[in-house]
């Protein structure tokens, strides 16, 4: 059946099938090659779009803005609003659903992306929650995609470090949907949530992905894909020096890559991240005795290294669940 996604929102890919999801990946394709020849689309025109962050954001706000430009739609940029705190966010999503046709948030709580859906009677956009962060999940798998020369269903895709993070159940909620290879490496302490795990393994006996989780390094074995995450999430900074010392033996250094017995491995971030000392926060975590690295510098600037191609298809990927959902 053709793929019809017109009003839907993207809270999270768990409400989105394999096929729809597909379709999204294809659509990035198309945009992306048509942004390259220079073919202005515009399919947004006359379109108002907001965008609300109560979290710092490099990718996501540049993302979601040049790719609403670039389609013909104009932008609101709001952090200085009453949500919340003066006035309910079921009365803010009602007036914002009067005025825009799509609404963009990234934050803390699923609930707040959920109640914005639930009242503004427009599209809902997920920037990043707790939760979950499926518009990175989507330039993901398009940079897998572009860059290993096999089906998904082929792939062996393993996050290591942190493995209950939003970005790493992302990964593990795409990995199912598409048939992949997904295996989660880090500390038992870490490890992902009965809750997304039971889901993943539920959606993998109908798409025959296979999802795993284990503590041990070996676990990278054969992997087309190595992805690793900062090791302290925002929000979590006084939790620092006690994931330094649980994510260590988990650092991205070369000797990690060629275990994976792998020369076309590919190392994916969904950034920022660090990788040397050249940020505040690298900086002064090392004066006080501590490495936050969890990448090496020689891996993050390897042949291996895709992470530049993956920021930018997040802008691909945004802009085809923008179009295809409005």
């Amino acid at each position: 059946m053709p793929i019809n996604l017109k009003g839907r929102s993207l809270l999270s890919l768990k409400d989105y099938t394999p096929e729809e999801i597909k379709y999204l990946l294809d659509l990035s394709f198309d945009l992306k090659s048509k942004k390259r020849a220079g073919i202005k689309t515009e399919n947004l025109k006359g379109k108002n779009i907001v965008l609300i962050f109560d979290k710092t954001s490099t990718r996501t706000r540049a993302a979601f803005e040049v790719a609403a430009l670039d389609e013909g739609a104009h932008v609101t940029f709001l952090t200085n609003s009453q949500m919340g705190k003066k006035e309910s966010i079921e009365d803010t999503a009602k007036v914002l659903g009067r005025m825009y046709d799509g609404i963009e948030y990234r934050g803390f709580k699923q609930k707040v992306v959920e109640d914005l859906a639930k009242y503004s009677g427009v599209p809902v956009w997920n920037g990043l929650t707790d939760e979950a962060h499926p518009t990175q999940g989507l330039a993901d798998v398009m940079t897998m995609m572009e860059f290993i020369h096999k089906p998904l269903n082929q792939m062996k895709v393993v996050f290591i470090g942190d493995t209950r993070n939003n970005v790493a159940n992302t990964l593990m909620r795409i990995s199912a949907k598409l048939g992949m290879h997904y295996v989660a490496v880090g500390p038992e302490s870490l490890k992902p949530s009965d809750d997304i795990m039971n889901e993943a393994l539920e959606t993998a006996k109908e798409t025959g992905a296979i999802i795993e989780y284990t503590s041990n390094l070996d676990g990278v074995k054969n992997a087309d894909v190595i992805y690793t995450d900062v090791w302290v999430s925002m929000g979590e900074e006084d939790k620092m020096p006690e994931r330094v010392e649980l994510l260590t033996p988990y650092r991205v250094d070369m000797n990690l890559i060629k275990r994976t017995e792998n020369p076309n491995v590919i190392f994916l971030h969904c950034l920022p991240s660090f990788h040397d000392f050249e940020t505040i926060v690298a900086r002064e975590a090392k004066e006080r005795g501590l490495d936050i690295r969890e990448v090496t510098d020689e891996v993050f600037r390897s042949r291996h290294s895709k992470v530049f191609d993956q920021a930018e298809n997040r802008m691909h990927t945004i802009k085809a669940i923008m179009v295809a959902t409005l």
